[in-house]
């Protein structure tokens, strides 16, 4: 699968315009997109989400009427593409964060766009809600990408975004410039480990195929098998962190059913009702197994049928053996 994970939403967008990027996006080949607000601290108490919704289920093509053709079928069922919705925080100061896991509650992903390296170092070492960290690479960064931080980053599971658009779209061969030089630099410093290709595409004009994307990547510096894995692996992880973070276990640990458990539950379920049906001694599977010995519930050993029998009979131990010949011993010796 392929991810666009920016997608840029402001109040002003159009939805046609937005209706008109999503299909070319779909068109390109990609099958999860992220519509982006990007917002300025601080941040609201009143969270709300105002991205628009999609439905991602099969739109039907208009058929002509009167005209049969064997790909018409196929062009009726169009599956457009996974929707997500993104927000993006400019983060200049790391003591504005205090909000962020709210705001993250209420999006299907967070990601920060830090303009100091105050907060570059806070995104990448210390801040555990967001999952993406984007870069706007026209801009001259007052600090240097440093592979320790940047590495101890991937470590964590964040991930750098590039916005290819934003070079496409640059008002000057300076900004140009200076988005290659600081591609180039952090391609250097996390070796090529942990980067997200996004279009940041306002129209349809800025986006551009996935093979396109590789292609522009390995001239920039970054090798085809890692920009393949920008267009893929690299989004899937971030998709996947945030969904566990919301539905896991303090974003941790996520509980998937096992194959096949239902109908061990229904099984010790019945086990349970006809345990209680017996005389209700205990509970489960181990308890009904006790039902069936009446001294095993009273804590005596279960007698075998020969045991139990009249005239079976018994075995005694030695030290009993001993006490029956003392004690005719001393009968002996009081009868003579």
């Amino acid at each position: 699968m392929l991810y666009d994970l920016n997608i840029p939403w402001s109040p002003t967008t159009a939805s046609a315009d937005l209706s008109r990027t999503i299909s070319f996006a779909s068109s390109l080949g990609y099958n999860v997109l992220a519509l982006n607000h990007t917002i300025a601290p601080p941040i609201p108490s009143q969270i709300t989400n105002p991205l628009p919704k999609f439905d991602s289920s099969p739109t039907a093509a208009p058929a002509t009427p009167g005209i049969a053709s064997p790909q018409q079928p196929q062009m009726q069922q169009k599956k457009q593409p996974t929707i997500l919705h993104r927000v993006t925080v400019l983060l200049s100061d790391p003591s504005q964060n205090y909000r962020l896991p709210a705001l993250a509650a209420a999006y299907d992903i967070l990601a920060v766009r830090p303009t100091t390296e105050k907060a570059f170092q806070a995104a990448c070492l210390s801040m555990a809600e967001p999952s993406l960290i984007s870069l706007d690479l026209t801009q001259h960064f007052p600090f240097h990408f440093r592979p320790k931080p940047l590495m101890a980053a991937v470590a964590r599971g964040v991930r750098f975004e590039v916005c290819y658009a934003q070079v496409l779209t640059a008002p000057d061969t300076r900004a140009r410039a200076v988005f290659v030089s600081n591609l180039a630099s952090l391609v250097r410093a996390t070796k090529g480990r942990g980067i997200v290709a996004s279009s940041e595409a306002r129209s349809p004009l800025g986006l551009r195929a996935p093979n396109d994307v590789v292609n522009l990547l390995a001239v920039w510096g970054l090798g085809s098998e890692r920009g393949t894995e920008a267009l893929g692996v690299n989004p899937r992880g971030v998709v996947v962190n945030e969904g566990i973070k919301r539905s896991g276990f303090r974003g941790v640990v996520d509980v998937l059913e096992v194959g096949g458990r239902e109908n061990d539950v229904k099984q010790q379920q019945q086990q349970r009702q006809q345990g209680k049906k017996n005389g209700g001694k205990g509970k489960g599977t181990k308890d009904v197994k006790q039902g069936e010995g009446e001294d095993k519930g009273n804590g005596q050993k279960r007698k075998t049928p020969d045991e139990s029998g009249d005239g079976a009979q018994q075995t005694i131990s030695k030290r009993q053996a001993k006490k029956l010949r003392v004690a005719l011993k001393e009968k002996e010796k009081e009868a003579t």
